[in-house]
C-alpha cells in the first residue's frame, strides 16, 4: 500500500497544502492518518478521493457542492468530463487521476475521445507526450511508484500498436525504407514505436528492429534488404559509449544508408564531420523532415513520368 505525504498529494493533485488543511477542516472530506512526530500522510483511497475532487473543483464545482455528493455522483461528473472536449490542463489532471487509480477504463476513454475528435497523431503531441512529461516529473520526486509508471507506459504502448495495425502496408516501393533502432542501453520504445506509426501513416517503409541492437546487427539487416534511412533516439540517459564513436561505426558498417539521429544526445553534439548523419530537434522536427522527403520524392517521381 503506498503512502503519501501532503506534498505528493500538492504534487499529484494540484491543491495547496493549506488549501487542503482547510477543506478537511471546513468539510472534513479526507481525515489524514497521523505517522510518528504527528505528521499527517495519506493513503491510497485518499489519493483517488482528492485527485477527483481537485479535478471537478478545476472544471467549476463549488467545494461545497463536491462536498455533498457521494462517491458515484462525483464518478458520474468525471466520467462527462473526460468525454468532453475540455482543456489541457484539465485532461492531463484527468489522466494523472485514472493512473493513479490503476483505471484502464477511463485512461482508454480520455485517449480514444481525443483520437476521434482530433486523430492519432495530433493526440499523441498534444496529449500524450505532455502527459508523459508529467508523469515523470512525479515519478523522479517519488510522487507515483514504479508500477504506475509503468502501468501508463503498457497503456499507451497498446494505444500506438493499435494504431500502427490498422494502417495499410505501404505499397509506393519508390518511398525510402527506413530501418528503426535502439543501440544498447537506450529506452525510447515508446517513442520509436510512435515514430513507426508516422512512418507508415506517410506511405514509407519501415523495418523495425526494436532495442538493444548493435552495429553489427544493422550491417546484418542492411545486407538483407535495402534501408535508405537508419534511425535512432540518443536520450539524455544514453551513456553506454560517445556518441561520435557510435555514429562514426554504423556509417562504417552502413556504407550506403543515411543515418537520422534525434534525442537530447544526438543534439548535443556536433556531427558535421559526417555528412550522411543528419539530426532532428524532436518530434515536429522530425514530421518536417518527413514531409519535406516526400515532396522531394513526388518531384522526382513527377520528373521521371515525364
Amino acid at each position: 500500500m503506498a503512502v503519501y505525504s501532503i506534498k505528493d498529494v500538492e504534487k499529484l493533485t494540484g491543491i495547496r497544502a493549506h488549501t487542503l488543511r482547510a477543506w478537511e477542516q471546513r468539510y472534513d472530506l479526507v481525515t489524514p492518518r497521523r505517522g510518528q512526530n504527528n505528521v499527517r500522510y495519506y493513503l491510497d483511497e485518499d489519493l483517488h478521493e482528492l485527485s477527483a475532487i481537485a479535478l471537478l473543483n478545476k472544471h467549476g464545482h463549488r467545494i461545497s457542492k463536491i462536498a455533498a455528493m457521494d462517491p458515484a455522483e462525483r464518478a458520474a461528473l468525471i466520467t462527462n468530463l473526460t468525454s468532453l472536449n475540455i482543456s489541457p490542463e484539465t485532461q492531463l489532471d484527468a489522466l494523472t487521476l485514472s493512473i493513479v487509480e490503476m483505471d484502464e477504463e477511463k485512461f482508454s476513454l480520455i485517449i480514444d475521445t481525443n483520437v476521434a475528435q482530433r486523430g492519432f497523431e495530433e493526440t499523441m503531441m498534444e496529449v500524450v507526450y505532455p502527459f508523459l512529461d508529467k508523469l515523470g516529473v512525479l515519478y523522479f520526486t517519488g510522487s507515483v511508484t514504479p508500477v504506475q509508471e509503468a502501468f501508463a507506459g503498457h497503456l499507451i504502448r497498446q494505444k500506438i500498436l493499435a494504431a500502427t495495425d490498422r494502417l495499410p502496408t505501404p505499397a509506393d516501393e519508390e518511398r525510402p525504407v527506413f530501418a528503426l533502432f535502439l543501440p544498447e542501453g537506450e529506452r525510447q520504445e515508446l517513442s520509436m514505436l510512435f515514430m513507426q506509426l508516422l512512418l507508415k501513416q506517410r506511405g514509407f517503409g519501415v523495418i523495425y528492429l526494436g532495442p538493444n541492437i548493435g552495429t553489427q546487427d544493422l550491417a546484418d539487416v542492411c545486407q538483407v534488404r535495402r534501408i535508405d534511412y537508419l534511425f535512432t533516439i540518443l536520450s539524455n540517459s544514453y551513456v553506454e559509449r560517445p556518441v561520435d564513436q557510435l555514429v562514426e561505426d554504423i556509417l562504417t558498417q552502413c556504407p550506403d544508408e543515411r543515418l537520422l539521429l534525434a534525442g537530447y544526445q544526438a543534439n548535443l553534439h556536433d556531427l558535421s564531420e559526417f555528412p550522411r548523419a543528419h539530426t532532428v530537434a524532436g518530434l515536429r522536427d522530425f514530421t518536417a523532415y518527413l514531409d519535406r522527403l516526400l515532396s522531394t520524392t513526388a518531384d522526382r517521381n513527377t520528373a521521371v513520368a515525364r
